[in-house]
Order: C-alpha cells, then sequence, then structure tokens
C-alpha cells in the first residue's frame, strides 16, 4: 500500500469498502432490502431477485410453456419493482411477488392463444433431453399445489425450507406437497412405463 499522498491511499482503500457495505447487505434480510430498494438503490433489489428468481422461474415453470417461463420471469420482476411502494410489510416479499408470479401466468392464458411448443431437435439453445421434457410435462399433469413445489425442488433445486420461505407456505404444508406430489408422481411414470 501506497503511503505517499491521500489519494492513491484512499483509491486503494476505497474498494475494500464498497465490498465491506455490499456484504452488509447481502447478509440483510428482505424487509431491509425492501426497504432499500423502495429508496433508489438497485442492488437491493438486485439481491432480492437473486433471493426469489429461482422460485418465481418455478412458479410459471408449473403453469406456463417452458419457453415463456424466462420471459415471464422479467416480467414478473419488472412489475414487482414498478409496485414495490404497494407491499405493506416488506419481509413478506416472498409470497407476494409469487402472487405476482401467479397472477401473470393467469394473465398469460387469458391473453395468449394456445401455444404449440416446438419440436426440441429444432436447434438453437442446448435442449433438454426427451426424458426430462417428458417428466415436466408428467408434473405439469399433477394438481397445482404438488406441481409447483414439485418444480421449486426437482427443477428449481430449492430445499423444503426455502420453498416454505419464499412462498409463504408452512414448512408442514410443504412436506405435505412434496411427499403427495412425488406418490402421484412415480404412480404416473410407473403407469407410462408400463404401457410403453
Amino acid at each position: 500500500m501506497s503511503t505517499e499522498g491521500g489519494i492513491d491511499l484512499l483509491t486503494e482503500i476505497w474498494p475494500f469498502r464498497r465490498v465491506t457495505a455490499e456484504t452488509e447487505v447481502r447478509t440483510q434480510d428482505d424487509q431491509s432490502l425492501v426497504e432499500l430498494a423502495r429508496d433508489g438503490d438497485r442492488s437491493a433489489f438486485g439481491l432480492l431477485y437473486d433471493r426469489h428468481a429461482r422460485m418465481v422461474h418455478g412458479l410459471l415453470l408449473a403453469r406456463v410453456p417452458r419457453s415463456e417461463a424466462e420471459d415471464l420471469l422479467h416480467d414478473v420482476f419488472i412489475a414487482a419493482l414498478r409496485q414495490l411502494n404497494a407491499l405493506r410489510d416488506g419481509s413478506a416479499f416472498g409470497a407476494w411477488i409469487a402472487r405476482i408470479a401467479r397472477n401473470r401466468a393467469n394473465d398469460y392464458h387469458r391473453r395468449t392463444p394456445d401455444v404449440v411448443e416446438l419440436p426440441e431437435d429444432l436447434g438453437g439453445e442446448e435442449q433438454p433431453s426427451n426424458e426430462a421434457v417428458s417428466v415436466l410435462a408428467v408434473i405439469r399433469s399433477l394438481p397445482m399445489a404438488y406441481r409447483e413445489t414439485l418444480i421449486l425442488r426437482l427443477v428449481e433445486g430449492m430445499t423444503g425450507p426455502e420453498i416454505a420461505a419464499r412462498t409463504g407456505l408452512t414448512p408442514a404444508s410443504v412436506r405435505v406437497n412434496l411427499h403427495r406430489g412425488m406418490k402421484l408422481l412415480r404412480e404416473k411414470l410407473e403407469g407410462r412405463t408400463a404401457r410403453a
């Protein structure tokens, strides 16, 4: 570290201070991040996005064509940013944005004519295996409560407690939905392989 001149010293210290401040923001709860985001802190809203994007993507994936989920994910967060002042309790951000995601998926179906997904072998981005696509189709045929929790767990990789914390469901409800959903999924997959 150079001690010649105050500017050199400040230049060497400043990046460390920024990292420290960012680390402090990362450890804050949703309530604090919502308050910072309301005050115009873009990095705070970015952290809310990082915390909740997988959950929102999973909820959308349970309700809309896979090809639309990514775009709708961004739509949901843009809507949340615009409506952030309407959120009364910042600690309920996860449940609030989950409701926005579900409503956006419902709007998608109201406004969009039936969409037929293109075949997987058309090229472009790396495509998931046919087996993964067919399992996703089976999951999407389950009742909504099971569909959402299974996609959040199996596709998005979230843990049961994470799902509960992000969606506002109780941990017991998540466990029951995962257990019953997995049972139904196994039955449908076994029935499908028995017919094949």
